[in-house]
């Protein structure tokens, strides 16, 4: 547990959250600055900043409750679909410095989200194959 961190202190009750879902590693709350209606955040229990610092266990146990919370959305609301974002870093966007997964129930051009939309174009293959062959090396 890291004393400063929100999260942290959310999973032991130190300030209070709409829990939505729990288990023995995993808590999924309600987002209070939500995308769309329904905008849930599912993280672990222990506190782990970012995808590269989480335990085997805890990467497994987010997923499955996320998938679990998923159902419940899609029962629940019925939204067109569900984006699932993951940040990793300030560079990326997170906020808060402990891991979690949005899932953000999407029903365009209703909820009119850019940020999820992006143009698909072709890439440079030569490129791209010098990169996937770096990304390689490092295994």
């Amino acid at each position: 547990m890291s004393e400063d961190c929100i999260f942290c202190q959310i999973v032991n009750k130190k300030i209070p959250a709409f829990r939505i879902y729990e288990d023995e590693r995993s808590l999924a709350i309600a987002d209070i600055n939500p995308v769309t209606e329904g905008h849930v955040l599912v993280l672990p229990k222990n506190h782990a900043a970012t995808l590269m610092e989480l335990t085997p266990g805890d990467i497994a146990a987010v997923h499955q409750a996320s998938q679990k919370v998923a159902q419940a959305l899609m029962k629940s609301l019925k939204p067109g679909g569900i984006a699932v974002l993951q940040l990793n870093g300030a560079a990326a966007g997170q906020v808060v410095m402990h891991y979690h997964i949005h899932l953000i129930p999407r029903n365009p051009p209703k909820d009119n989200i850019k940020f999820l939309n992006w143009e698909i174009k072709p890439g440079d293959m030569k490129a791209i194959e010098k990169t996937a062959a770096k990304i390689k090396e490092a295994f």
